[in-house]
């Protein structure tokens, strides 16, 4: 699968190197293309850079990985996303942590929507910290953390559901676009946790079931 990667932070190059390493082809992107050069070298031949337009024209599936205060900006000058997944794990948080940069109504991922209004949006990937990701496992002994996403386009979520999978997380699909206002307040709380309350991030959600 072609999958490009807009921000190439934490976020981006963890999950990117993942699925590079799996055989997938992955173009990262930046605004300042040439700065990725060692992250895709480092990873294999089938890695590329670019800017975050080019991600979009490379990609089957798009990836977007950008501060929330950039998320906007970007979406409206990469172009049209003609129908492609479009994969938001971004977090609107306050730059103080007091909370969430959105009104209560609605969400970083239905704002996404709006701006990439011909892309296929699912939220995921916004509750694992990156920590996680570049660790060598998911792990956490035998208990293995969960993928939370969601979307209102069925056919977009088999896709990214098997992405969490490849990653080492367990998908777990939390219903439509709209539970992303769940999703993301969730991640306020374990970002409270990890950097508030100083418990760090080598921690993740799972769903205990009997």
């Amino acid at each position: 699968m072609k999958i490009g990667i807009i921000g190439s932070g934490n976020v981006g190059s963890a999950l990117g190197k993942i699925w590079g390493r799996g055989g997938h082809n992955i173009l990262f992107s930046s605004r300042h293309p040439e700065e990725l050069r060692g992250l895709a070298e480092s990873i294999g031949k089938n890695v590329s850079y670019g800017i975050p337009a080019e991600a979009v024209k490379f990609g089957e599936v798009v990836v977007l990985a950008v501060p929330w205060t950039q998320a906007k900006d970007v979406l409206k000058s990469a172009g049209s996303f003609n129908g492609k997944v479009l994969v938001d794990c971004t977090n609107p948080l306050k730059p103080d942590l007091s909370g969430l940069a959105v009104e209560p109504n609605t969400s970083a991922a239905e704002e996404v929507a709006k701006v990439a209004r011909d892309a296929r949006v699912v939220k995921a990937f916004n509750t694992t910290f990156a920590a996680i990701m570049q660790s060598e496992s998911r792990m956490f002994g035998s208990v293995r953390p969960v993928g939370l996403y969601c979307s209102d386009d069925d056919s977009a979520k088999v896709v990214v559901s098997g992405l969490i999978r490849e990653t080492g997380l367990e998908p777990v699909d939390a219903g439509p676009l709209m539970s992303a206002r769940y999703l993301e307040s969730m991640a306020m709380l374990i970002i409270q946790l990890a950097f508030v309350r100083g418990m760090g991030t080598d921690m993740a959600y799972a769903l205990l079931r009997r």
